[in-house]
């Protein structure tokens, strides 16, 4: 047997030697321990199997920030939630909470970053950005709201229209409908009764508009692969023609409305005081500085829009309905650019019927497929980056909520090269709404987003996993503001927002 040898003696021992016994404790029984909810661990961890344990400490680097400077490193921090008013869209998954949505009442609040109710809503075809754009429209038809469809080219709010009771127009060959890209609108209305500087400030709104217009349309034509100039001559003869065609010149009490195809003739046909007005010196040569203007010209009243948009408006919108949509469907054999011209057409002709809208009629504008429109060219892009800008409203009037929908931004940065005037204007389109809705994309898309947009690894992440798990989940950008928002539909909703009819009559 092994004998165990003591090195060394205790206390007891020790006082026991000396003749100093120590008192002996009654035995008692110990108390017992109570279950411990947390043990102590280890720096490195426990240093057994399977335990974690690792070789060295991680390092661990303390910061201190206020709760305004956390969501710059961690954007997903759940805070405070944006006002229940508007839209009830559906959950907000970081706090649990339901997620409303109001744009025009986020601007109006001094505690939102929001300063203008632009709405850019980025989706690869099906993650669910047709029925998040449906979704708030029909909503916000119970808050007083009317919708705008300027552009349907896939016919995706035909159900919506026909189950608020409308019958959306239908443009394209052969059907009856006609809409004057050039028409007053409701500026006409009252003319004579108008003073002096009141006149020429609502004539100021009107060729400007169809200045406007007239640059998207004659820069969307092309010489091999350049585009058609627009410069300041060209805007003056432009300018004096429409003077001329509408009475203005003559200084007429009303305007007359006149078309596309009246600019035409009247500029292949000049009178006198046309050529003298523009300051030409004789009309050999009028004709050979704008042989390129007038040739645009009559490219588009001759081209694969003629008599869509070349004669007086023939349709009468009922403004009071809840929504109004213009099919664009039957112009998609014509190709992408015939259907950009016809959105510039309708951008022109719905920002006249909205230029005199009376206080409280609130709207919102679904521009669909907008980057085929902005292909057409920098005078196209500066179309709609204009309608962006005035969407606060004029003198107090208007103020709709301006929402597009776009596949991608590259959709957008194709309008030019890199670094061109276009290209710019393009990109400078994002920070103009300061509410952006980004669906489901693949990684190299998200990438895009996060280039223009500065979003992080963490955003960048939820569009392109969590997103892309179920349609309808989005991360929406409000202002400086994050929130990961799944829209919920109601039955009756997603049938009036389901987009997959012509792949199911494939099968």
């Amino acid at each position: 047997m092994r004998r165990t040898h003591r090195s060394g003696r205790d206390m007891s021992q020790l006082l026991a030697d000396f003749g100093h016994d120590l008192p002996t404790a009654a035995p008692h029984e110990p108390a017992a321990k109570e279950a411990r909810l947390f043990r102590h661990a280890a720096q490195r961890g426990p240093r057994k199997t399977g335990r974690g344990w690792m070789p060295a400490s991680a390092p661990v680097v303390p910061y201190r920030m206020t709760s305004d400077q956390a969501p710059v490193f961690w954007p997903f921090i759940a805070g405070p939630g944006l006002p229940p008013t508007g839209a009830q869209m559906g959950i907000d998954v970081l706090s649990g909470s339901a997620f409303h949505f109001d744009p025009i009442g986020l601007v109006l609040r001094d505690d939102i970053p929001v300063t203008n109710a632009n709405v850019m809503c980025f989706g690869k075809p099906g993650t669910g950005k047709s029925g998040t754009t449906k979704a708030f429209c029909l909503r916000m038809v119970d808050f007083g709201y009317r919708i705008l469809i300027l552009g349907d080219p896939k016919d995706e709010y035909e159900r919506l229209c026909h189950f608020l009771g409308v019958e959306p127009f239908v443009l394209g060959p052969g059907m009856p409908a006609r809409i004057n890209p050039l028409g007053l609108g409701p500026l006409a209305e009252g003319w004579a009764q108008l003073s002096a500087q009141e006149a020429r400030n609502r004539a100021a709104i009107v060729f400007s508009r169809w200045l406007t217009l007239m640059r998207a349309l004659i820069g969307s034509q092309r010489i091999g692969a350049e585009r058609v100039p627009f410069g300041p001559s060209e805007e003056t003869v432009i300018k004096a023609a429409l003077r001329d065609l509408t009475g203005y010149t003559a200084g007429n009490s009303t305007l007359v409305e006149t078309t596309i195809p009246q600019l035409w003739h009247h500029l292949d046909q000049p009178t006198d005081s046309l050529i003298e007005q523009c300051r030409f010196r004789d009309r050999q040569h009028f004709f050979n500085e704008t042989r390129l203007l007038r040739d645009a010209l009559g490219q588009l009243v001759s081209g694969a829009l003629a008599g869509l948009f070349d004669d007086h408006t023939n349709i009468n919108v009922d403004w009071n309905a809840p929504i109004q949509s213009l099919s664009l469907s039957r112009l998609n054999p014509l190709g992408d650019e015939a259907i950009g011209i016809a959105l510039v057409c309708l951008n022109s002709w719905g920002r006249g019927m909205r230029e005199i809208a009376a206080p409280g009629d609130l709207r919102i504008v679904v521009r669909d497929e907008m980057w085929k429109a902005m292909r057409l060219g920098v005078e196209a892009v500066k179309s709609l980056d204009e309608d962006l800008r005035l969407s606060r409203g004029v003198a107090g009037r208007g103020g709709d909520i301006q929402w597009a929908n776009a596949h991608k931004p590259s959709d957008m940065l194709t309008v030019g090269d890199q670094g061109s005037q276009a290209a710019n204007i393009a990109r400078d389109l994002m920070h103009l709404a300061d509410i952006k809705i980004l669906h489901g994309q693949k990684p190299a898309v998200a990438g895009e987003l996060d280039a223009m947009l500065g979003l992080g690894r963490q955003a960048t992440e939820v569009m392109t996993d969590w997103a892309m798990q179920r349609k309808g989940r989005a991360l929406w950008l409000v202002g400086e503001r994050s929130y990961k928002v799944e829209t919920r539909l109601h039955p009756v909703e997603e049938h009036l927002t389901w987009t997959n009819e012509a792949l199911e009559g494939a099968i």
